[in-house]
């Protein structure tokens, strides 16, 4: 049975702030999907950004085996308290020998913690999705996209992303718009695979959190204006409640999106590494 410390980026306002739009916290979409994969897996969902935490140390994070760190709104960069705790955790996991995942802030903060860095994106945000990603010649034989195309498109968020990888990472997956879509970084006697882009997220939350983010959408100059994203917000949605072959073809998106085990196939295959080393 697999035992997981899930780790939400978020802190309490916008974790709060998260449940209203989509109902549930970033940790609990998670964890959602690992029982999706493993119904009897233990999960232990925890919120390093609040002081009183109560996170596992040293031997306790012993006992996992693995960690998952969520997106955030949170800036990598700012060495805020709120940051700093799950810095710390991010470098904690990795030293117990932990495998551990992450999606877009989980990204950013395994980068700075093992000596990369992280920042704005200067070639700019995506919002709604990441296009045609593509595996680098060290990523196609990588078991963290086993099962992925020649190309894929996922669902993502950002504006800040890794700059400058690690110098142990390997670069798996990139795109036209960010050199660092899927990275591997050994530290330690850890290992860290992730993702830039939202391999968890069903279209109805991307779709709600699109929304949270409408004015910084209108900012980036990607939509003239509110209801421009929340128009296009709905039309994702509707894509989470029913399949509709004209809306997709207009939106130009493929199973690699709308089939939920397709889009979350990164995180299939961590759970899968898991599964090897318990029996290993």
């Amino acid at each position: 049975m697999l035992r997981l410390l899930i780790a939400d980026g978020n802190g309490r306002e916008d974790r709060a702030q998260h449940v209203t739009a989509t109902g549930r916290t970033s940790a609990e979409s998670y964890a959602d999907v690992v029982h999706a994969y493993h119904p009897e897996a233990q999960c232990r969902l925890v919120s390093p950004a609040d002081a009183d935490a109560g996170l596992p140390e040293g031997a306790g994070l012993a006992t996992y085996d693995g960690v998952i760190f969520t997106g955030s709104t949170l800036k990598v960069a700012e060495r805020s308290p709120e940051v700093m705790r799950q810095r710390d955790l991010m470098q904690a996991a990795l030293e117990a020998g932990l495998p551990v995942f992450g999606s877009c802030w989980g990204v950013q903060l395994a980068a700075v913690v093992t000596g990369g860095d992280a920042g704005p994106n200067p070639r700019g945000p995506e919002y709604g999705f990441a296009r045609r990603i593509a595996a680098t010649a060290e990523g196609r034989d990588h078991p963290l996209l086993s099962g992925r195309g020649a190309a894929w498109d996922a669902p993502a968020i950002h504006s800040d992303a890794v700059i400058v990888p690690p110098p142990s990472a390997r670069v798996l997956a990139a795109n036209a718009l960010l050199d660092v879509q899927t990275i591997e970084i050994p530290h330690g006697d850890g290992v860290f695979w992730g993702t830039q882009y939202h391999p968890e997220l069903d279209l109805d939350e991307l779709a709600a959190m699109l929304r949270v983010c409408a004015e910084a959408v209108v900012e980036a100059g990607l939509a003239p204006d509110a209801g421009a994203v929340s128009d296009y917000a709905a039309e994702i949605e509707a894509l989470h409640a029913a399949a509709d072959a004209s809306l997709a073809w207009r939106h130009g998106l493929g199973a690699d999106v709308l089939e939920p085990r397709q889009r979350r196939r990164e995180i299939g295959n961590f759970l899968d590494r898991l599964v090897a080393r318990q029996a290993g």
